[in-house]
């Protein structure tokens, strides 16, 4: 998948350009997983889950309450880092279905 980002972190306007991650955390001896939609123009944290496992839904339902927030026609950029969760046909089908 190409960079399409290309280390350009900044934004001209809200809903152009997200970010997204899986962060892992350790609460009081437990792990627990973080999936956000962060949007570069203000910082923003556009939609979150959080799950005790990695597994496919904690990033797919983060992205159904990204993509309901949305604005009529707003099509952000979305750049995920190269986690398996984003390689995944479910992913690209959910993207694409949402475009």
């Amino acid at each position: 998948m190409p960079n399409v980002l290309n280390r350009q972190f900044q934004a001209t306007q809200p809903n152009q350009k997200w970010v997204t991650d899986v962060t892992e955390f350790n609460v009081r001896g437990q792990k627990l997983y973080l999936s956000h939609v962060l949007d570069l123009y203000n910082g923003e944290i556009v939609a979150y889950t959080m799950q005790q496992r990695p597994h496919f839904s904690l990033v797919k339902d983060m992205l159904q309450k990204a993509i309901a927030k949305l604005p009529a026609k707003a099509a952000p950029l979305l750049h995920p880092d190269q986690g398996w969760q984003y390689q995944m046909p479910a992913w690209r089908q959910q993207l694409a279905s949402a475009a």
